[in-house]
This record gives C-alpha cells, sequence and structure tokens, in this order.
C-alpha cells in the first residue's frame, strides 16, 4: 500500500477534480480505492464532500447571496428569484432518486463492472449535449425537473452530477451559461442532502474502518479544496466554449477499460 499520505493526497485531488468535471468522483473513488488497497472511513469520505461544499459555495458566494436577499424580500419575479422555487422543484426528484438508490442499491452495486457500464452511459449523455440548440432563454419548471431527476440518475458511479445536469439543460436548449449557474446551484442542496444521508447512516462509526489521521484529514481537504476551485473554473470555460462534451471521450475509454480489465478478472 502506498504511504498514507499519498494515498491521502490522491483521493483529495480526485473528489476536487472529479466531483466538478463530468466523470463521477465517486466512480473515480471507488477505482482509486480498489487499485490502491485503500478503505475509505466514513470521517474521510464526509471530509471530502465538505471540500467540495465549500468550494461551490465560495465560488458562487454573491449568487448566493443575492438569491437569499431575494428570499428575504420574497421577490420571485427577478432573474435570481425564479431560481428559489425552480431549485426547490428540481430538488424533489433528486432527492426521491438519491434516497431510492440508498434504499436499494447502495455499496452493493458499487462493483467496477457496473461502474464501467454507467461511464459508457454517460458517455453517451454527455457526447450528445453537443447537439443543443441554444434557443431558450428561460428555465420553465418542467426543465428543472428534467435537470433534478437528471441529478438524481448521478447517484449511480459512473454518471456525473455535472455532467448529467449540464448536459440535459443543454438538450433542452437553454442557454450554456444559464446552465452552468444553475446546475451547480442546484448541486447545493443536493450535496447538504448527501452529507445528512451518510452522516445518518454513519452515525456512531466515524472512527471505524481504515484509521485516519486529522492532519491526513486536513490534508485530503485542502486539496480537494484546490482542485475543486480549479475544476469548477475548467468547467465553465468548456460549457460557453462548447467543448464540454470532449470528456465523453474520456469516459467512454475509461469505461471499456474498466469492463476488459473485469472480464479479465483484475
Amino acid at each position: 500500500m502506498l504511504d498514507q499520505i499519498l494515498v491521502t493526497i490522491i483521493l483529495g485531488l480526485i473528489q476536487g477534480l472529479a466531483e466538478w468535471l463530468p466523470i463521477s468522483s465517486t466512480a473515480h473513488l471507488r477505482i482509486a480505492e480498489h487499485f490502491l488497497g485503500f478503505s475509505a472511513t466514513p470521517l474521510f469520505n464526509v471530509f471530502l464532500h465538505v471540500g467540495t461544499l465549500g468550494v461551490v459555495i465560495f465560488y458562487f458566494r454573491r449568487d448566493i447571496k443575492v438569491i437569499l436577499t431575494t428570499l428575504v424580500h420574497r421577490d420571485f419575479h427577478s432573474e435570481y428569484g425564479r431560481f428559489i422555487p425552480l431549485i426547490i422543484v428540481a430538488t424533489v426528484p433528486t432527492g426521491i432518486i438519491g434516497l431510492l438508490y440508498d434504499f436499494y442499491f447502495g455499496d452493493h452495486y458499487q462493483t467496477i463492472l457496473i461502474i464501467g457500464i454507467t461511464f459508457l452511459i454517460g458517455a453517451t449523455i454527455l457526447y450528445a449535449s453537443k447537439f443543443g440548440k441554444e434557443n431558450k432563454t428561460e428555465i420553465t419548471y418542467r426543465q428543472a425537473l428534467v435537470m433534478g431527476t437528471a441529478q438524481g440518475a448521478a447517484s449511480f458511479p459512473g454518471l456525473s452530477r455535472s455532467g448529467s445536469t449540464i448536459s440535459s439543460g443543454l438538450l433542452q436548449g437553454l442557454k450554456r451559461e444559464m446552465v452552468f449557474k444553475f446546475s451547480f446551484l442546484l448541486s447545493i442542496p443536493a450535496i447538504i442532502g448527501d452529507l445528512a444521508v451518510e452522516a445518518y447512516h454513519e452515525r456512531g462509526n466515524f472512527s471505524q474502518g481504515v484509521g485516519v489521521s486529522s492532519v491526513n484529514l486536513l490534508i485530503a481537504l485542502g486539496f480537494t479544496v484546490i482542485a475543486g476551485y480549479f475544476s469548477i473554473v475548467l468547467v465553465k470555460k468548456l460549457v460557453l466554449t462548447k467543448k464540454f462534451y470532449y470528456f465523453a471521450v474520456y469516459t467512454f475509454a475509461l469505461g471499456i477499460v474498466l469492463i476488459i480489465l473485469t472480464l479479465l478478472g483484475f
């Protein structure tokens, strides 16, 4: 096994980059843990998710401030005011699908083979996003519902949160900058919900499993934050320059490799 500090750095980088790039952080963490021989503790996983949550809140802090201000004044007709009911509507299917996945599937279906297959599905959706027409300037409740459903489907490792929501928005003809912003704002309640479910399931177990020191937890958190901020900046650039679908090549190739490795017994 690699030195634990190096492993935590690798996992922190993977979480930060893969959470926002359209390549699925959960899948990449499972793959890394499988081949590095490392089993993360519940506390370690929570730390990584807190890092990515903090990054997206910091990056969109001005937008969040405006949204909260409009909420206080109950102004739901402005651009940001409209985001509030749209996010609520979109979060409903995300929560339902996420809970159903957690109840019926959970960790039992996070095998390398299944991850390889879902990578192929995700790659197909991601590539299809290049054909979006960008002829709609406002998000409707139906479109928000579709994006929220796509985010819920990303509970399956191999389907990326950003890849699913942004691709579903582009496929519905929404403007790229609007899709980017709404997708990331929509991720905030979803991540908070994920953390709440994780904390509930693992209550009393945060000290069990393979030990990770406090120093290593902070190191992992730091690398997650740095990599996460970089990945959000990169995603915005790729979405606005119509190159977001490029990652379909990577995820499709990775899916094929994982399926082959599984068939070969690795």
